[in-house]
């Protein structure tokens, strides 16, 4: 029987409590109507618009731990979601976009001690078709599909991304939060996970009848940005983006993008323009930014790897039969050689991608090996990062046929193991597939010199934990299924687990180390005191009268 595919969909994402999605969280009622602002001087980027600071309403009833434990509860929950993607090569593209805006907004002081000491700045993928980015309390992005999917170029993906980091930065959930001080912070919580749910429903209306009631529609009112916000989360955006590197011009190119598509058919598919509303004066102001800088009028042309990821973003976003039959289609297409050649090489590798979800390997092989050719006869074959999101798609093939010397080869003559995370994670499952000693034991040692960092990494966790289980390491791998579960939200799941690993070390026998013994012991008593906390506060919630303000 045929291995399944790794790193596309990882198994261990279960039990769907809410939607990972909040177009509503971010909605805006009132469309932005801007006076104009001062033009910065020829040839400098625009500078941040910086509004009056959250005084101390804000910081007092919705202050910066506040805001961590609503973002760290919601997340909680959102990585649990089926909807919620780690995609490894799909997530070290985000992230390669993602990190430089973050050590922007840091280097222009946006980002403060105490911010960069509370909140994790983590962006993170939802599989969804539709157009759609918002940001959530305590330092999180989160990134539809379907909106990388439209972007025509990394300027344009980073704009968005930009936009949404300024709305974490210039702290705007917590200025909304702050106009009412009669919500508990357990209970701004919950309602922003009914949010998250009612964004996900079939329609629009369903949606809109699903928020209508109550305590939810005070979180919606308090949570609609206002005019002024949605203008300083632009113009800021626009400053980190052009400080980090990227084309201003990919903002006011991203709103038009958003604008025509939107007119030709939004069915429900753009949500992030019900919640960023577009306006003429707001696509105007961003070109005048840009050509008040002395920027060019439009973004370069996009990178074979955007077009590479816009590919995988596609085949990704639709698991259904029906959508991967139409990309699938592509490599069969009498007018595929009329297409430029990056738009033949996507499409091929959407092609590849696409069969391989079908069980089909036959076929996506042979639309893996033509987009290799391609590559390799091309003028773009000295495209190092297409050449290496190549060779990783042919590892997942290889790997998903149970060929793990393929799979060898192609990590070794591709480079694979590079250090990023998506290197690692291949790594991991080629040492699974090939089984041999000594490679199990590189690939372990990797794993747990990241997860020593990176200690939210579920999928690390998970890797870790089949590899120690394979050396006859008990007690790792037990503890490494325990931190998925932790990971993950699911708290008393990890307790069980260390409780195993305890009666597994007081029985002995092979594997039994006490020094991982030891670890499950601590990490036991730290998980039980952070349940404890968790529950003393949502009694302290339960307790509290009706329209109290929080402490």
């Amino acid at each position: 029987m045929p291995r399944p595919l790794p790193l596309l969909v990882r198994p261990w994402r279960q039990r769907l409590p809410c939607a990972a999605v909040a177009a509503l969280l971010l909605a805006g009622s009132v469309a932005p109507a801007w006076s104009q602002a001062a033009a910065p001087a020829p040839g400098t980027p625009p500078a941040p618009l910086r509004l009056p600071g959250l005084g101390e309403s804000a910081s007092d009833e919705f202050n910066l731990n506040q805001e961590k434990r609503i973002g760290e509860q919601i997340m909680r929950e959102v990585r649990r979601d089926p909807a919620y993607l780690d995609d490894p090569l799909l997530l070290d593209y985000l992230q390669s976009l993602w990190a430089p805006l973050v050590r922007t907004a840091r280097a222009q002081g946006d980002i403060d001690a105490d911010t960069e000491r509370l909140f994790p700045y983590e962006s993170f993928l939802v599989r969804d078709r539709s157009v759609n980015a918002f940001a959530l309390p305590g330092g999180y992005v989160g990134v539809h599909l379907g909106l990388i999917a439209i972007t025509g170029t990394p300027d344009e993906l980073a704009s968005v991304l930009a936009h949404e980091l300024a709305h974490v930065t210039r702290r705007h959930i917590a200025r909304s939060v702050a106009a009412s001080s009669r919500a508990s912070t357990l209970g701004l919580a919950g309602m922003l996970l009914g949010l998250l749910v009612a964004s996900r429903a079939a329609n629009a209306d369903m949606a809109q009848a699903a928020i209508m009631g109550g305590q939810a529609a005070m979180a919606q009112a308090q949570l609609n940005f206002s005019r002024d916000m949605e203008r300083e989360a632009d113009r800021n955006g626009l400053a980190t983006m052009t400080g980090a590197g990227f084309a201003p011009a990919g903002m006011p190119a991203m709103f038009g993008r958003l604008d025509g598509a939107s007119r030709l058919n939004d069915s429900g598919n753009y949500p992030y323009l019900r919640s960023h509303p577009l306006t003429v004066e707001r696509i105007g102001e961003a070109r005048q930014l840009v050509q008040a800088a002395g920027a060019a009028s439009a973004p370069p042309p996009a990178p074979l790897l955007h077009l590479l990821m816009q590919a995988r973003a596609r085949a990704l976003m639709d698991p259904s039969s029906q959508a991967l039959r139409r990309l699938q289609d592509f490599d069969a297409r009498a007018t595929m050689t009329q297409l430029p050649l990056p738009d033949r090489l996507a499409g091929l590798y959407a092609a590849a991608l696409a069969s391989a979800a079908l069980r089909d390997f036959d076929r996506a092989d042979r639309a893996q090996q033509a987009a290799s050719a391609l590559l390799a006869a091309s003028p773009l074959s000295g495209d190092a990062a297409a050449r290496r999101m190549l060779d990783a798609q042919g590892v997942q093939l290889a790997l998903a046929r149970g060929d793990a010397a393929q799979a060898a080869r192609l990590i070794d003559a591709g480079q694979l193991v590079d250090g990023s995370r998506s290197g690692l994670l291949l790594q991991a499952d080629w040492a699974l597939a090939d089984g041999s000693v000594p490679v199990l034991r590189r690939s372990a040692e990797a794993l747990q010199t990241w997860v020593t960092v990176q200690r939210e990494d579920a999928a690390a966790w998970q890797a870790l934990a089949l590899a120690a289980g394979r050396l006859g390491q008990p007690l790792r791998a037990v503890r490494a299924e325990a931190e998925v579960q932790a990971a993950l939200g699911n708290l008393g799941g990890a307790m069980d687990r260390l409780r195993a690993g305890q009666q597994l070390a007081r029985r002995g026998g092979p594997g039994t180390d006490f020094i991982e013994a030891s670890v499950i012991d601590a990490r036991l008593r730290a998980l039980q005191a952070q349940r404890r906390q968790l529950q003393a506060d949502e009694r302290k919630a339960g307790e509290r009268p009706r329209g109290d303000a929080p402490e």
